[in-house]
Formats: structure tokens, sequence, C-alpha cells
């Protein structure tokens, strides 16, 4: 394992316990909540398993936010400015598709991420629904990537852009031989807004 990538997993560590800490829940509430095992979450908690994307994605559910938050980390800082060499970056161990957090931690209610998705990769997330309600927009940048949405399959092209709430299971299928790059518009609405 890379020194980032370590890095990384501890981050992650340190920020599931905190969110999971911050809502009152146990090891076993939460595995009961997401649908992962006591046992995998406190492998994580510990920063010693590189979990996959749809594994922390079943957590951010669990924990009521975005993929993106996972990567945060636990004190944000004042900057309203995040340098790109102090953006991190994350391999999915499974797909090997690399996102990168672009905006800066803090408490803004908007995250925006970059994607680059290998030839013929699949990631197919289970999401439901959560409180505070989050939704997305996924632009392409180069390339094409197929965004399934429920039961509805978008094929998205370079510049086309899809809006979709975060309470269903959606899909990525890059179907193509090429790295497809696309950018995700993360927001969390307050529950007042729907």
């Amino acid at each position: 394992m890379t020194e980032q990538a370590s890095t990384l997993n501890d981050r992650i560590a340190e920020r599931v316990r905190e969110l999971r800490a911050a809502r009152g829940l146990s090891l076993d509430a939460l595995a009961t909540h997401c649908g992962v095992s006591r046992s995998m979450i406190s492998l994580i908690e510990r920063g010693e398993s590189s979990p996959t994307a749809v594994l922390l994605e079943k957590l951010a559910t669990g924990l009521g936010v975005a993929l993106a938050s996972l990567f945060e980390p636990a004190r944000a800082g004042d900057d309203p400015v995040a340098r790109l060499a102090d953006q991190p970056l994350w391999r999915d161990p499974h797909s090997g598709y690399v996102r990168r957090n672009v905006s800066p931690a803090g408490s803004s209610p908007i995250q925006i991420v970059e994607v680059a998705f290998p030839p013929k990769a699949r990631v197919a997330y289970e999401s439901g629904a959560r409180e505070p309600r989050i939704h997305q927009q996924v632009w392409v940048l180069e390339n094409s990537i197929e965004v399934t949405v429920g039961e509805v399959c978008h094929r998205l092209g370079a510049g086309d852009c899809l809006a979709h709430a975060l309470d269903r299971p959606v899909s990525y299928h890059n179907p193509t031989r090429s790295l497809t790059r696309y950018a995700v518009v993360i927001a969390t609405l307050p529950s007042a807004w729907r």
C-alpha cells in the first residue's frame, strides 16, 4: 500500500468513527442500518481495510452523508481554497476508478468530485433514500458513460449532464475502450427544501 493510500485510509477511518459517534450509533447499530458487517466497519475504523466504493457508499448511506464526505478530514479547515496538491485521490480497489475530491473541506452543502473511470469498468451502488436529501449532477468531461438510476439507463457523452437524487440504486458503466472523465457535483439539501 502506498503512503498516500495509507494516509487516506486513516482519514476515512477517522471520518467514519467521527460520523458514527456524532450520530450516537454503536458498531452494531451502524452495521444493522447500512448492511455492512460489524467486523468490516471495525476494520475500516482502524484503517486496516481498503474498502471498495460500493462498501463506502453503504456506510455513507447509513450515516446520512454523501460518499465524498468520507474523504474529508475530520476537522475541516477554514481555508476556502482547495489546492490541487491537497485534494485527496482515491482508487477503488475493485473497479480501479480514481476519484478526487475537488472542493475545500468544510461546511458547504456542495461538493465537487472528479472521476477517472477505466474502460469497461462498472460500479453499482445500492443507494437509498437518506436524510438529509442528497442530489447530484454528473457532467461528462471526456468520452462517455452509462449511468443507470433505478431502472432508467442514461448514455452520456462529453458535455452531457445528468441530475438526480440519491434515493435509489445507481450504477456507472464505461462501455468504451477509453478512459472516461466526469465531474460529480453533490448538494446536500436542508430537510425543509424538496
